[in-house]
């Protein structure tokens, strides 16, 4: 089956002002992961964004773009709006790959669309990570995952979680507690790649936002407090760090530079 990877790419970032078009070794960002997205399986690439200076780019070096309402709140709704422009059937499976992903492993966004198919369960895939570092764990800028033994997720949270009590009853890495993972049991981070079924994208953007989604800033428990069911897997690769900031794009380009 056929699948389309939908790169949304915002100008206004917040931290880092035209980050899509910031350039690393020669190239804007962008390019760099729209040319990873065309070495996955996808029938279709396409760079969704509201700015013009970025539809420029983008078409200079030949990626097919969709303009988009600037009145987007998150990344969803734009792809939403691709998928109705673009017209696409109701089991169509979309990749939604981060314009900040410049390194973005192509198996992980076939890793997602074979997913959907796989599980027909699932309105949605996505991909996490095992982690062994039990400050990751306690880190709210990590989202953990947790999921049943077929793979489909139970909750997100920026939280612990599962909370080890007997473990971690006398302290935690924030209380200057000597903690460690429990072993018997895997931690998961989620990485924020996702494959979506078009007919639960125009279904996603209709729901009011959740209260666990409100209170934690996580749109996918959106999805689950409606009833569609996210399927998990673990990452065939694990993906190098995304850009959020200055810092983050320097490093970036430091290594994609030296040939890293």
């Amino acid at each position: 089956m056929s699948f389309t990877v939908v790169i949304p790419a915002r100008y206004g970032s917040s931290r880092l002002p035209g980050k899509p078009l910031a350039e690393i070794a020669g190239k804007p960002m962008v390019q760099h992961v729209y040319e990873r997205a065309m070495e996955s399986r996808a029938d279709q690439v396409v760079v969704a964004t509201d700015d013009d200076r970025i539809r420029t780019a983008c078409e200079a070096f030949g990626a097919e773009v969709v303009m988009t309402s600037p009145e987007h709140a998150s990344g969803t709704d734009r792809l939403e709006e691709v998928a109705r422009v673009l017209g696409f059937g109701g089991d169509h499976r979309v990749v939604n790959v981060q314009g900040d992903e410049p390194l973005i492993p192509p198996a992980l966004i076939n890793q997602v669309a074979d997913n959907l198919e796989r599980y027909p369960e699932a309105a949605i895939a996505t991909l996490c990570e095992r982690i062994h570092d039990v400050a990751q764990v306690f880190n709210p800028n990590v989202v953990k995952v947790v999921f049943d033994q077929t793979g489909m997720a139970h909750y997100f949270s920026r939280a612990p979680i599962p909370w080890a009590r007997d473990l971690w009853q006398n302290g935690t890495p924030m209380t200057g507690g000597d903690v460690s993972l429990p072993e018997g049991i895997g931690y998961f981070r989620h990485i924020g790649i996702y494959g979506y079924r078009a007919s639960v994208l125009g279904q996603f953007v209709s729901w009011p936002p959740a209260p666990t989604e409100t209170v934690e800033s996580l749109e996918q428990l959106r999805a689950l407090y409606n009833g569609a069911g996210i399927h998990v897997d673990v990452a065939v690769e694990n993906p190098p760090a995304g850009v959020d900031t200055a810092e983050d794009l320097e490093r970036l380009r430091q290594r994609m530079e030296s040939g890293g």
